[in-house]
């Protein structure tokens, strides 16, 4: 493997975005311990989407979780299990009616890991051959604009809000007639931090020079541990917006906390609840990922994690007092996250 220049070294040093969560995370572990014992559980955040395996937090199915939203709104979706014959996926292809290109996932995911644009039968089966994990397969969705809305409703209310949004700009470059699509992607820290995952993707086809002007989006998803750039977009949050948002999640059966990962292709049509998608529904373990704007201070980031750890906890609570929702016991807690870190290592191998 080769070593990382200095120069990348110390961009994700002088830039806390890039630290690893264990460290950016240490003050929000304190107010953990502080919610833990006055919920007098650990694992409180099982109760905060009673509908959702663990809340959301670890190993829920996101196959499961589009299950619980109105087909309406996201992209047709299939489940493959490893274990699937290889020779049976071209007949599954065909018989479900995706075409070319989609998108395969884990089910149970990591942070954008693993994630692929799938353009033939072949690619799917280098894939499928690959995968040592249960994985989706789903309608490349076409819209380029890409947001991240943090939701929120307390179970006693009416209403929910949005907390947060951000937007994302994907990994793209834009030739220039002379340079190769990994020289240009070596332009900029962000990307040349991804280069080596990217190497493994395209191979040969980086070496490829891009004309004058061309546009190439290497990573069509907004993950920022892909090398998505994150955009504060808070200031776009209207009354008009929450009012779709909420209809949506009121859908949604017991759905009280998370992110919606959603493209679209205007945000006045999205206000208007039309031609949009929801990527990815996340429940308790989601991040309020505006606070990645590489315009915000770390400080910044620790009160808005602060803020909705808070959220999570109070309506946990309301959910296990009013609705009778359970916490997750120690022992199963301590099961569920083993089986979560086992899961990683499965997808980080890919």
């Amino acid at each position: 493997m080769k070593k990382q220049p200095f120069y990348l070294t110390f961009h994700k040093l002088t830039h806390w975005e890039y630290w690893p969560f264990q460290v950016i995370y240490v003050p929000i572990y304190l107010l953990w311990i502080y919610y833990s014992i006055k919920a007098r559980s650990l694992f409180f955040f099982n109760a905060v989407n009673p509908s959702i395996k663990n809340g959301g937090f670890v190993m829920e199915s996101k196959k499961k979780v589009y299950d619980l939203i109105p087909q309406r709104y996201y992209p047709k979706t299939s489940l493959i299990t490893k274990n699937r014959k290889t020779s049976t996926l071209e007949n599954h292809i065909a018989t479900a009616g995706f075409c070319y290109p989609l998108i395969a996932k884990p089910d149970v995911g990591l942070r954008g890991a693993a994630v692929q644009k799938i353009h033939s039968f072949k690619a799917l089966q280098s894939y499928h051959q690959k995968a040592d994990f249960d994985y989706l397969i789903q309608d490349f969705i076409p819209y380029s604009n890409e947001i991240g809305v943090f939701y929120v409703r307390y179970p006693n209310q009416q209403k929910g809000k949005i907390t947060g949004m951000v937007s994302k700009e994907p990994l793209c470059v834009v030739g220039d007639g002379i340079l190769t699509i990994a020289d240009l992607i070596k332009k900029t820290p962000r990307f040349h931090i991804q280069l080596p995952k990217l190497e493994q993707e395209y191979k040969e086809a980086l070496k490829r020079v891009l004309p004058k002007g061309e546009k190439l989006n290497l990573m069509p998803y907004g993950s920022h541990s892909r090398g998505a750039k994150f955009i504060d977009s808070s200031h776009l949050i209207t009354e008009k917006l929450t009012s779709q948002i909420d209809t949506i999640c009121q859908q949604i059966d017991g759905f009280y906390y998370g992110r919606l990962d959603i493209m679209y292709r205007s945000i006045e049509e999205l206000e208007a609840g039309e031609n949009f998608m929801i990527v990815e529904l996340n429940g308790a373990k989601s991040e309020p990922v505006h606070i990645y704007d590489p315009n915000h201070s770390l400080f910044f980031a620790w009160r808005e994690l602060a803020r909705h750890i808070t959220y999570l906890y109070q309506i946990s609570r309301i959910n296990h007092r009013q609705k009778k929702a359970s916490y997750l016991n120690y022992e199963d807690g301590i099961k569920q996250l083993q089986e979560h870190f086992i899961q990683n290592r499965k997808i980080l191998k890919f």
